[in-house]
């Protein structure tokens, strides 16, 4: 509909337009405000509306009823917060072809005025409920994004309520009140409810957990206090207790990264349009999860300014001005810091979370051997993380093409198992950048060669570890009474306990058994031990007992009237619970082989548990089973893209159902592992992969993953 065709409708219905504009062409909100106030003829004042078409999860064979959301420009209109409101599920932005099914236009053309006789008992529209009560002049496409009209809020609620009919209404709502509503997931179907409530443990006492760690992991990690939901979905707050398990692993990685003349700095956060999309493969790895600053206060900034996903183009610039001469190199530099990904699908505590803290290694060499050596270096300290500190095993290999880190040259990476699911998930990587972005065209870091004068590009590393290392410990070591956490890094290795306080017990006595334990407890702190004497009054030993297992502590010690008699404590394993007295003499070397025991055995069972899952398959039919038996599937494999596309879709189709906020259910490459060892050799030219039938070149992990 031409312009004046829609002015003279509107007129037809008492709406008169205050102004009508046509102007070039707009692609976004910030265009489309300049060609406006470029126009001369806006209003003085005026906001922009903007219009959204979401489609919901709808069934194959269901018709779908697409969602308008029309709002004003500066609201937040929160898709997951809207599609609760609504009760529907996952709603997503809607194709091209669905917008020209239902309203013949792009997605820069729609507006409440694209909503007519014809669609409007098709669709469901929602309206920002502030606009309908401001005095403010808003701008409205009209059908064109380069034609717009200038109507009142009421004007806007007026045109739409006359489309009204009996069976379909406009629903009004509070986005402002969503956006500061915690964020929830999409409505759980019944099975899934189901599973939440078989999740709760019968006759579980107030202080237990109160949930089945495999059935409800959110609800777990609330009730075992390591963290809390925050305002913003995807988004958590790291109690004390998760954020000192961080803390241990700063400190040990730290020590270890200067021993190899690592120097640690920070750079900011934010980075500029162009500095960011200077390197294409680089950004279109990240650009789905890239936030970005478009404002300040009621100003546009005339850049978009990125909070940084990853820093290599924030800090390449200035490798440039830095590095002048072969003898600047090799400059290594890691900085801890936390970056926004904004992961708008399944967020997961410590898992996938839209903000995280993580270390990022950023080298340069002067020769690829080099940056070879210092790859393989980081990854064995990442492995110790995970092994020596956090008793997790992991697999080191290197990851496909496909699944490298964008813009490298290739990329290492330790893959971790988490049993209760069944699923890989990447645990940490140490990546070789190649000259990529040292090149001219990138940020033109080179040197003069010490050998012949000539110019050499200077090889480059990136290499991080993040929070996940929390979520796969306490996942892996975690059961329905707590964390269960490394004997090596929880806040506290050991928690003393005074027992055997009766009404009868002297306030001699009490005195005694308490100052035995605060002695002992200081004893074990001068042997290096993480320890704590629980005196707090009002609570029973009973209560301590379970309060501590929950926070997952690793060792209880308890001292009584008979223990001091006996100048013993009682020993209380959190792993296993097996109880035995220690005497003590020599109670800090005692201690710290007993903790170093339990360690082991965490580690062990957790080793044996990976391994047993890792299955070689080497028939096709024999892969979706395995799958769907909570393994990680090795296979002979060719080692091209295409087949591992394939791989993904085949066995997403044929998998069995799933959650519908979990995970992709189709397996990915995880990686290839750097030792074949325990899998039958390949014979060049005999060995097939099972997915294609081609030549199978390398052993391959696939699995679903986080």
């Amino acid at each position: 509909m031409a312009t004046n065709d829609l002015v003279q409708s509107l007129e037809k219905v008492s709406i008169k337009p205050s102004a009508t504009i046509i102007h070039a062409e707009t692609s976004s909100p910030a265009r489309w405000k300049d060609a406006l106030t470029a126009s001369g003829s806006a209003p003085a004042s005026f906001e922009l509306i903007k219009t959204f078409i979401y489609k919901p999860k709808t069934a194959k064979t269901a018709t779908p009823v697409p969602v308008v959301v029309i709002a004003r420009e500066e609201t937040e209109t929160n898709s997951g917060a809207i599609g609760k409101k609504l009760n529907l599920k996952e709603l997503r932005l809607a194709s091209e072809d669905l917008l020209t099914e239902f309203f013949s236009l792009d997605k820069n053309s729609v507006s409440p005025l694209s909503l007519s006789e014809s669609n409007f008992s098709r669709v469901l529209t929602v309206l920002d409920q502030s606009i309908s009560s401001s005095s403010s002049t808003f701008a409205v496409h009209a059908n064109s994004s380069s034609q717009t009209l200038f109507l009142s809020g009421k004007d806007i609620e007026s045109y739409l309520k006359k489309l009204e009919t009996a069976d379909v209404k406009v629903q009004e709502l509070d986005f402002q009140a969503l956006s500061t509503a915690p964020a929830a997931a999409a409505p759980a179907s019944k099975s899934v409810a189901k599973e939440k409530e078989g999740a709760k443990i019968e006759g579980a006492v107030q202080i237990a957990i109160g949930v089945k760690k495999e059935l409800d992991f959110p609800t777990w990690y609330t009730n075992a206090n390591m963290l809390d939901y925050y305002s913003v979905s995807g988004c958590y707050i790291l109690k004390p207790w998760s954020y000192s398990i961080w803390e241990e692993i700063q400190s040990w990685f730290n020590t270890e990264i200067k021993e190899l003349g690592v120097q640690n700095s920070y750079f900011p956060m934010f980075v500029s349009q162009s500095v960011l999309e200077r390197e294409k493969d680089h950004i279109e790895g990240f650009s789905p999860e890239v936030a970005w600053v478009t404002r300040a206060g009621s100003s546009d900034l005339e850049e978009p300014i990125a909070i940084r996903p990853t820093s290599e183009t924030a800090m390449y610039p200035y490798y440039a001005k830095w590095i002048r001469s072969h003898r600047d190199l090799p400059l290594k530099l890691n900085q801890w810091n936390s970056v926004v990904r904004w992961e708008f699908k399944n967020p997961q505590p410590f898992l996938r979370t839209r903000e995280f803290l993580w270390q990022e290694g950023h080298t340069a060499h002067l020769t690829k051997a080099e940056a070879d050596v210092e790859v393989r270096q980081i990854l064995d300290l990442y492995r110790q993380v995970y092994e020596d500190l956090l008793a997790v095993p992991v697999i080191p290999g290197i990851k496909t093409e496909k699944e490298k880190f964008a813009g490298g040259l290739y990329t290492t990476t330790l893959e971790g198992y988490i049993p209760t699911s069944g699923r890989g998930i990447q645990a940490a990587t140490s990546h070789c950048l190649g000259q990529n972005f040292s090149q001219p065209e990138m940020f033109n870091i080179f040197v003069e060669d010490p050998n012949d004068g000539s110019k050499s590009y200077v090889w480059q590393n990136s290499w991080g570890l993040s929070t996940r290392a929390i979520g796969v410990m306490v996942m892996v070591h975690g059961d329905n009474q707590g964390p269960g956490a490394s004997s090596a890094r929880s806040e506290h290795s050991g928690v003393i306990v005074p027992c055997g306080i009766t009404a009868k017990t002297t306030d001699e006595q009490r005195a005694q058994i308490n100052n035995a334990c605060e002695d002992l407890a200081k004893t074990l702190k001068k042997s290096g031990i993480r320890a704590k004497a629980d005196l707090r009054d009002g609570y029973t030993p009973g209560y301590k007992f379970n309060d501590w297992e929950q926070k997952g502590v690793p060792l209880r010690l308890e001292i009584g009237p008979h223990d001091l008699a006996k100048q013993q404590t009682l020993s209380v394993r959190r792993d296993n619970g097996v109880k035995n007295p220690i005497p003590l003499a020599n109670i800090g070397q005692t201690v710290d082989a007993l903790l170093k025991t339990i360690q082991s055995d965490l580690f062990a069972r957790a080793k044996e548990q990976y391994d047993a899952r890792v299955v070689e398959v080497t028939k096709w039919e024999d892969f979706v089973p395995a799958l769907d038996n909570k393994c990680i599937v090795a296979i002979p494999w060719c080692h091209t893209e295409a087949c591992e596309d394939d791989i993904k879709e085949r066995s997403g189709r044929a998998a069995e159902p799933q959650d519908e906020r979990a995970p992709s259910a189709g397996a990915k490459s995880l990686c290839i592992p750097f030792d074949h060892s325990r899998w039958t050799p390949i014979e060049p030219s005999k060995t097939k992969c099972p997915a294609c039938n081609m030549d199978a070149k390398h052993w391959t992990l696939f699995g679903r993953s986080y």
